[in-house]
């Protein structure tokens, strides 16, 4: 068993390293966010959604701009898509599980908010209908995936893209990716003076 858990471990940091050394996915991601910012500047919000492991990020992800990641500042708009359970079994009972993400967006959608769609296959067929529908209300798209996207790139705005094939890697990787996306938005929204630490600081939570 100690073998499976070095084993396991040296197969995450061959991916975070792979993630480390990807200038391109880095200028995606940062484009991202700092769209992301100029939607909130503008009064507009971030909404999010996956399932699975991926719902669980959209969720921890909203948190942080909520609540917060290192350091006190002002909340930040961001909702998760997956956590009211009377939309979800409703949309899921009345429409179809494929539905319950694009349902949301269409109540809740304004042109220049930004929906960040996570499926480390990229083929969620609930998320790429909140893809599709985000992009004709003039929503921007971001994507978090793997290796290849799936069907995610050509609905998404940015896709950032983890070389990894393996989905529990992926997650590894978006968890990550997630936390910087939101240094980047904060920084870009607050202005990077008012982050004075080098290094993230730890709250417990």
């Amino acid at each position: 068993m100690n073998n499976l858990v070095r084993e396991q471990l040296g197969d995450t940091l061959a991916v975070l390293r792979a993630v480390e050394a990807d200038a391109a996915l880095h200028a995606t991601l940062a484009a991202a966010a700092e769209a992301t910012a100029r939607a909130m500047k503008a009064g507009r919000k971030l909404m999010v959604a996956g399932n699975g492991g991926s719902a669980a990020d959209a969720q921890h992800l909203a948190a942080e701009f909520v609540s917060r990641l290192c350091e006190d500042r002002p909340a930040m708009r961001a909702i998760a898509l997956t956590t009211d359970t009377s939309i979800l079994t409703a949309v899921g009972n009345d429409y179809g599980y494929e539905h319950v993400f694009v349902r949301q967006v269409e109540a809740l959608g304004q042109a220049g908010d930004v929906f960040m769609g996570i499926s480390t296959s990229g083929n969620s067929p609930n998320v790429l209908r909140a893809l599709e529908l985000s992009r004709r209300l003039g929503i921007t798209t971001i994507g978090l995936s793997g290796r290849t996207g799936g069907k995610m790139p050509s609905l998404c705005d940015y896709c950032i893209r983890v070389p990894s094939d393996v989905t529990m890697h992926i997650q590894e990787a978006h968890l990550a990716l997630e936390h910087i996306f939101c240094m980047i938005v904060e920084r870009s929204y607050f202005g990077p003076e008012r982050f004075t630490a080098t290094k993230a600081t730890a709250h417990a939570r």
